[in-house]
This record gives C-alpha cells, sequence and structure tokens, in this order.
C-alpha cells in the first residue's frame, strides 16, 4: 500500500512538472515567427519624443556610448518606430517597437536596445529601408555593433 501511495505521489508530480513546463515552452514564442512588437510602416501621428538635450545626463548615461546612442535615435525615429527590440521588452515593459525604448531611460540600460539603435541609424544611412533592417535585425547582425566605438 505504501509502495502505491509512493508510486501515484510520483506519478502526479511527474504530471504537474510537465504541465508546468509545458506553460513555459509555447512554440508560438520559439519559432522564427516571434518577432517583438513592431509596426509595419510609418507612424501616422506624432509619436513621444526620444530624449535628448539634458535628459542625456545623470546616472542612465555614465558611458559617452549611451548619450551617442539616442543622439544617433533621434535621427532615425521613423524607422525605430518599424523596428522590433529582441530585448523583449514589448513582453516586459508593453513596448510597441525600438522606438519605445528611447522615449525613456530604457535604452541607456540595455546593451540590445542600443546595438539595435546604432544598427538601424548606421543601415539607414546606407539607404536601407526599414522592412530591410527589419530583416537584418531578425538574423541578428545588430549584435555586431561595437558600443565602446561610439566616443
Amino acid at each position: 500500500m505504501a509502495d502505491m501511495k509512493r508510486i501515484v505521489g510520483s506519478l502526479a508530480l511527474v504530471l504537474v512538472t510537465l504541465a508546468a513546463s509545458a506553460q513555459l515552452y509555447n512554440p508560438a514564442f520559439n519559432t522564427s515567427s516571434d518577432i517583438p512588437a513592431h509596426h509595419d510602416s510609418a507612424p501616422t501621428s506624432k509619436q513621444p519624443p526620444i530624449l535628448s538635450g539634458a535628459q542625456l545626463s545623470g546616472p542612465n548615461f555614465a558611458h559617452l556610448y549611451q548619450v551617442e546612442a539616442y543622439k544617433l535615435a533621434a535621427q532615425v525615429g521613423t524607422v525605430l518606430y518599424q523596428e522590433p527590440c529582441y530585448c523583449r521588452c514589448d513582453r516586459g515593459m508593453g513596448h510597441t517597437s525600438l522606438h519605445s525604448c528611447f522615449e525613456g531611460l530604457h535604452g541607456a540600460e540595455c546593451s540590445t536596445c542600443m546595438k539595435e539603435g546604432v544598427y538601424t541609424y548606421r543601415e539607414t544611412k546606407l539607404g536601407k529601408t526599414p522592412a530591410q533592417i527589419r530583416a537584418a535585425i531578425e538574423r541578428g547582425e545588430y549584435q555586431n555593433v561595437d558600443l565602446e566605438s561610439l566616443r
């Protein structure tokens, strides 16, 4: 009888563990179609501004590359609006695109946001379209951006 209780208890534990892990593994969140929030076209209304000027000081801007990333982002705000952010701030912070990261301090605190922002600026200046930039970001090409070189 005690052995049967142990077996049933163990089976129950296994089932609970499987059910919990099934919630963590959602194929919709683990496929190439899992692109973070972004917009497919340019904004049709005025967007919140990207931080600038005196806002780019204080403890969140201890490194020159943080300030530079915001300055570059401000020059391509319409394109940032059309790009996803792979730090997944859309899930935890409700961001709607890469532009959202630079509306507040989050962009200065996250290397993914800064790298994507700098990458977006550079690719825009090379004549790439927002869709082409998005495809490259999805491939992870932004990860090669060296923030330290922005001085």
